[in-house]
């Protein structure tokens, strides 16, 4: 059974910084195509970032040049580096098997990543 367990979310001022982190387990975590999502109030999830198992990233516009996605494969981690936050980054955050688009597993419980002042 394939498990996610996401960590490091917090609250931050606008401009902070946070570092996520995604262990899983149960999957042979080095092959996929691994992405980071948020789920804000009253909103879809939507996927952040994403990175393939040879470290090729992708990002949504909306957080080129602020976040970093990174992975360790002897690990089976994946990382999101987040600098210059802003309220709107306000979420909780999921990390996942990235497929045609969406989350391919269950969800883990996500990591609350709160920016205000």
């Amino acid at each position: 059974q394939v498990q996610l367990v996401e960590s490091g979310g917090g609250s931050v001022q606008p401009g902070g910084s946070l570092r996520l982190s995604c262990a899983a387990s149960g999957t042979i975590f080095s092959i996929y195509v691994m992405g980071w999502y948020r789920q804000a109030p009253g909103k879809q999830r939507e996927l952040v970032a994403s990175i393939t198992s040879g470290g090729i990233a992708n990002y949504a516009d909306s957080v080129k040049a602020r976040f970093t996605i990174s992975r360790d494969n002897a690990k089976n981690t994946v990382y999101l580096q987040m600098n210059s936050l802003k309220p709107e980054d306000t979420a909780v955050y999921y990390c996942n098997r990235h497929v045609n688009g969406r989350g391919y597993y269950s969800w883990g419980q996500g990591t609350q990543v709160t920016v205000s002042s």
